[in-house]
């Protein structure tokens, strides 16, 4: 389940997180979910079952 939160960035950051998520054929929003994951992932901080669930997306 997503849920919905509003988020303020400055201009120039969205710019640059824009662009990059156009590099990597992503919409902003997946690239920043992206971003956070990822961050998550190498705190470890992210939810095994989620955790998981990613390490099976990977092997497909």
């Amino acid at each position: 389940m997503k849920k919905n939160f509003a988020l303020r960035v400055d201009s120039e950051i969205f710019e640059a997180l824009e662009r990059w998520a156009a590099d990597e054929f992503r919409s902003t929003n997946g690239q920043i979910e992206w971003i956070i994951s990822v961050a998550l992932k190498k705190a470890g901080r992210l939810p095994k079952k989620k955790q998981q669930q990613e390490e099976v997306e990977k092997k497909d």
